[in-house]
């Protein structure tokens, strides 16, 4: 069977924290899809991640020596594809990769010839790529990508397909609106004059909701009444999204229910964020925002807001710092604006009291049964590791 195979070599997936704690840096979603989504529609090929010999190698690791008469694609988990790219990527032959220049190799295709070892493939031809190529570097770039990724992703989830009629009540403009199956939407207003609106299959957005493109809902997502979600934004499969939202992104399985700000974002999946709570994503100085990383600050730019990482919530009307960075499975409360950083299983907003991990699972679990699923032993594994080593 011929297929995809990601890799995280040479990505600096710590890079990408806190989302590449909880999962491979494929499975990040930018616009309506995720990395992995995109490429498996594009090149129409299922996937699967190299086996990396770490704790996130789970049940779709592959070990590159057992390619049996198969053709493989090695592409790297953060290389977003472009018509140009894909183009270029079904050409390839066993032994070619895609190179650009100025950086090393990002694709490849073998078979079980070019395999030496788990670490070590043949290559007989470069071929340059000198077109844009879109790498998620940073997690910034989700929401600076993400208008541009929900149009690319909207071509390619609609080809060749008829939109659902939207009922009457709603008042459309442009022509740039899709609409999947069973999706409930009444006296709303969508405007698809800057950039496309994909509502995904089931998805409810209740009455008096403000729509506008580039946007993508996901399948089961709610909107609630009168939200106002501007462009760039992605709301992921089965969230619920209420109030203000700006060039932001949630994952799936997420909650801004209520009135509050949230701009210039990413939230992982699972997470809360409770009534009231808003974010800062433009200092008062209209400075540029340093952010944490792993590999020390960096400058995101002059508008940045919060990254959440996966099972983490806040409480009642927090007030979220500029360029704020919440680890996995925080329980985030207090006076005041938040720190810049809240590690991982933190209790409060201070990091200095930790949530157990027992503890923890039982509140995840809690939250997971509000929408029908229960903490899995994968997400148990990928946890305890967080908790032992973050």
């Amino acid at each position: 069977m011929n297929k995809i195979v990601f890799t995280e070599e040479f990505c600096s997936p710590e890079s990408l924290f806190p989302f590449t704690l909880t999962r491979q840096i494929q499975d990040i979603r930018v616009g309506i899809l995720t990395i992995r989504e995109k490429w498996e529609e594009a090149l129409g090929l299922p996937s699967f991640d190299k086996f990396e010999d770490d704790y996130k190698d789970l049940s779709r690791s592959f070990n590159i020596e057992d390619i049996a008469d198969d053709t493989v694609y090695i592409i790297h988990g953060n290389i977003l594809p472009t018509a140009a790219l894909i183009k270029k990527v079904k050409k390839l032959d066993h032994g070619e990769c895609i190179s650009v220049p100025g950086k090393e190799s990002l694709i490849y295709c073998v078979s079980n010839q070019e395999v030496i070892s788990r670490h070590n493939v043949k290559i007989n031809k470069s071929i340059s790529f000198t077109d844009e190529v879109k790498e998620l570097q940073f997690p910034w770039q989700i929401f600076a990508f993400n208008a541009w990724a929900i149009e690319q992703d909207f071509d390619l989830v609609t080809r060749k397909r008829k939109s659902k009629k939207p009922s009457a009540t709603n008042g459309i403009l442009g022509n740039n609106l899709f609409v999947e199956e069973g999706v409930a939407m009444e006296h709303c207003i969508v405007n698809t004059n800057e950039g496309p609106v994909y509502i995904g299959k089931n998805a409810t957005i209740m009455e008096g909701s403000l729509l506008r493109g580039p946007l993508s809902i996901g399948e089961g997502a709610v909107v609630k009444m009168g939200a106002k979600i501007y462009g760039g934004t992605t709301i992921g499969p089965y969230c619920t999204a209420g109030g203000e939202i700006k060039n932001s992104v949630m994952f799936g399985f997420s909650n801004k229910a209520h009135d509050g700000y949230l701009g210039d974002s990413v939230i992982g999946e699972w997470c809360n964020l409770g009534a009231g709570t808003s974010n800062s994503n433009l200092k008062n100085n209209a400075s540029d925002v340093v952010v944490y990383t792993p590999n020390g600050p960096k400058n995101a730019g002059p508008k940045c807001g919060v990254f959440m990482g996966d099972y983490s919530r806040t409480a009642i009307n927090t007030s979220i710092n500029t360029g704020t960075v919440i680890g996995a499975c925080c329980n985030v409360f207090g006076n005041g604006l938040t720190p810049k950083y809240i590690p991982s299983f933190s209790w409060g907003s201070d990091g200095i009291e930790r949530y157990s991990l027992e503890k923890g699972f039982v509140h995840i679990n809690n939250w997971k049964q509000l929408k029908h699923q229960e903490i899995t032993s994968n997400e148990k594994i990928i946890l305890q590791h967080i908790f032992e080593h973050y």
